[in-house]
């Protein structure tokens, strides 16, 4: 990335502001401004996050605060309440009160002397959920946002559940949090009170994953939040933002497809980053870009922003498979609108082993399908957060416990664009059962590459509000809708679809073993295929990833990222071991030495489905002088053919003194899942 150390404004930065809430607590800020904005108002860019702007993000925000500041913009950094240096406690993501507390942040903002009154929101992640979400609340001054990596639906396309499958990282995501919501404020900022704040948080925040399994289908509990229960209740700009090897790409086209406003799509190759640091590459400059949208909705500026595309994609080249990329291989396309009048749906017949021709007829047949619970051990993960190797690895291993239909050999290049549907025709043997389906580019050596997936929980075949058992043996049709993609398939390479019943541990197994039988010649493929001979419209260059000089850090002790597959051939016992440590890195202005490392583990003994769990233990720590605090974390998820089981603990340490501990064991029934 370039470093742009002198911008056109020159800025500002207060780096511990205070805004009152209404009931009480103050939030902690961030702020940088141009100096220029004590005399000349500026239009605001809020970001609202809990990740801790004094240390966890304060050197991703340290390259594009203080770059949007010197472009003109007062850029406001909030910590949520109850967590970093704010004051209350966070007890889940994106309830009322922290919505109203962005109300509150933006009428603040709109006061200050140094505000224009005209203010954006940005994020990514949980700060692109908040960002829809509270444009869907209509504040006076907000005028515009950027939502990178987010969702419009809460239940249906996020860490929680997919298809109604409820994922694994529904439980890495809750013990992040859970070990996130145990640190302490920064004592050099918020004085004498962080050990009272701090054990406020200890014995409040609660244990969130506890929550969110009880409730396993779409209540009102996830409809609040979800803009999509009202796409028309959104009446400001959205530029909607992710990236293939993320988790969040298909809300990108329904945002698209059903808001009503000035509105933009950007999908590259990149994981869970923002795109100016993303990767796979290549990253683009993607700052450049915001400033640019925001010139345009905050300021006025009669720019050439809305010219480009409604869509601009990364059309990905086939790749052989790999658990991680430095760079994805494509070229950038665009679409005037979405759904685009230019992608043609084909639909092709599944038959014995075969994807058929369009128009084909298959000859019937039943098939039948029990997979092991192994399918599933190189799925990677839900979404990658660029903690390679995180990514799919050569399906043909998984392919060996499912359902194969291959394409004949491609004559010609075809390139798909959108979401794949596949249509089954099956029954089953239980009255609740799950099935994942996995699209693939295979190569003429035979690797097969994964491009795209879906899951269904067969009991939330009509409804996720109102999911209904299955009757054994009685006939169903059912559509997967796989996720989107923009992938070209070269001559000489073959689809595949692969079918089978588990895909632990990237989504938890049924209650019980189940087999199902799919019936060929009734059931199809559905695929939207995007003209490659034309790449009208012209998508503009973007410019090389730019950003401010980043703080500078020590790395004191390196970092170690590991993902282990391992199974002993004398009990069956199989597990999936995940390292993500960062070590212990140092942030130079403030002396502060900051600790970070999770270990996941996801196991499981032979074809038994009452063994499976998923353990997640996080340590954080934070030291400086005489000042050392640690916490300790550890969430373990199992379950019955009839209900979940946790069991959490919870350590806080002041040096080598245990101040606090908490253990929790709680059940919960399944509930169709």
């Amino acid at each position: 990335m370039r470093t742009v150390a002198s911008l056109p404004h020159v800025i500002r930065e207060d780096e511990h502001v205070w805004i009152p809430m209404s009931d009480g607590p103050r939030l902690a800020a961030r702020i940088w401004r141009p100096v220029a904005s004590d005399d000349a108002p500026v239009p605001a860019v809020l970001e609202f996050i809990p990740y801790r702007k004094r240390d966890l993000t304060a050197q991703r925000d340290s390259i594009h605060h203080p770059y949007m500041a010197g472009h003109g913009y007062a850029c406001v950094r909030v910590d949520l309440r109850g967590s970093g240096d704010s004051e209350g406690v966070l007890r889940d993501e994106y309830l009322e009160q922290e919505l109203a507390d962005a109300e509150e942040i933006l009428a603040w903002i709109a006061q200050q002397p140094w505000s224009n009154g005209n203010a954006g929101m940005m994020g990514i992640s949980w700060g692109g959920f908040n960002a829809l979400q509270v444009a869907a609340r209509r504040p006076p001054s907000l005028k515009a946002i950027a939502a990178v990596s987010a969702s419009d639906d809460r239940y249906s396309d996020d860490v929680h559940y997919m298809g109604g499958c409820l994922l694994s990282d529904n439980l890495s995501w809750a013990s992040t949090m859970f070990a996130y919501t145990s640190c302490p404020p920064d004592p050099q900022l918020v004085g004498q009170q962080w050990r009272e704040m701090w054990h406020e948080r200890l014995r409040n925040s609660g244990l969130w994953l506890e929550e969110w399994l009880r409730h396993q289908r779409r209540d009102d509990y996830w409809r609040h939040g979800s803009i999509s229960e009202d796409y028309t209740a959104v009446q400001c700009p959205v530029l909607a933002v992710s990236g293939w090897a993320d988790g969040y790409t298909n809300a990108v086209f329904r945002l698209l497809a059903n808001l009503d406003v000035p509105r933009q799509g950007l999908i590259g190759p990149w994981s869970h980053k923002y795109p100016h640091l993303g990767r796979p590459g290549p990253a683009i400059g993607f700052l450049q870009e915001l400033v640019r949208w925001w010139d345009h909705w905050l300021k006025g500026v009669d720019n050439d922003v809305m010219s480009e595309p409604m869509l601009r994609i990364w059309m990905q080249e086939s790749v052989p498979p790999s658990t991680s990329y430095t760079r994805r291989p494509g070229r950038w396309v665009g679409e005037w609108s979405w759904p685009s009048p230019r992608i043609t749906s084909y639909t092709l017949p599944l038959g014995r082993g075969r994807i058929g021709l369009p128009g084909e007829i298959a000859e019937p047949e039943e098939l039948t399908i029990e997979s092991p619970l192994s399918v599933g051990q190189f799925a990677g993960k839900w979404c990658s957060y660029n903690a390679p190797p995180d990514l799919p690895y050569d399906q043909r291993e998984e392919d060996g416990g499912s359902l194969v239909f291959d394409s004949d050999v491609l004559t010609e290049r075809y390139e798909i664009m959108g979401e794949p549907v596949v249509e089954l025709e099956l029954t089953s043997n239980q009255p609740v059962a799950m099935v994942a389906v996995r699209l693939s580019d295979v190569a003429p050596d035979g690797r097969a590459t994964r491009v795209s997936y879906g899951l269904l929980n067969l009991a939330h075949r009509n409804s996720h509000h109102t999911p209904e058992p299955l009757v054994p043996g009685q006939r169903y049709r059912v559509a997967v809708q796989l996720n989107a993609m923009a992938q070209a398939f070269p001559p000489g390479h073959r689809l595949r679809l692969a079918i089978s019943t588990s895909y632990w541990p990237l989504a938890w197994p049924p209650p019980r073993s189940a087999r199902l039988t799919i019936f060929a010649g009734s059931s199809s493929i559905t695929m939207p295929v995007r003209p490659f001979d034309d790449d009208r419209p012209h998508v503009s260059e973007f410019g090389p990833p730019e950003g401010s000089p980043a703080i500078s850090t020590t790395q004191l002790r390196p970092g170690e990222h590991r993902w282990r597959v391992s199974r002993d051939l004398v009990d069956y016992a199989s597990t999936l071991d995940v390292v993500k440590d960062l070590g212990v890195v140092r942030l130079d202005d403030i002396d502060l030495e900051v600790t970070r490392r999770a270990d996941e583990s996801y196991g499981w003994n032979g074809n038994d489905f009452m063994s499976v769990y998923g353990e997640v233990t996080w340590q954080m720590g934070f030291a400086r002088d005489n000042w050392r605090v640690t916490t300790t974390t550890r969430t373990v998820l199992r379950s019955t053919p009839v209900e979940f089981r946790i069991h959490a603990q919870l350590d806080a340490y002041e040096g080598e003194r245990r101040v606090f501990s908490r253990n929790w064991n709680v059940s919960m029934p399944r509930d169709h899942v």
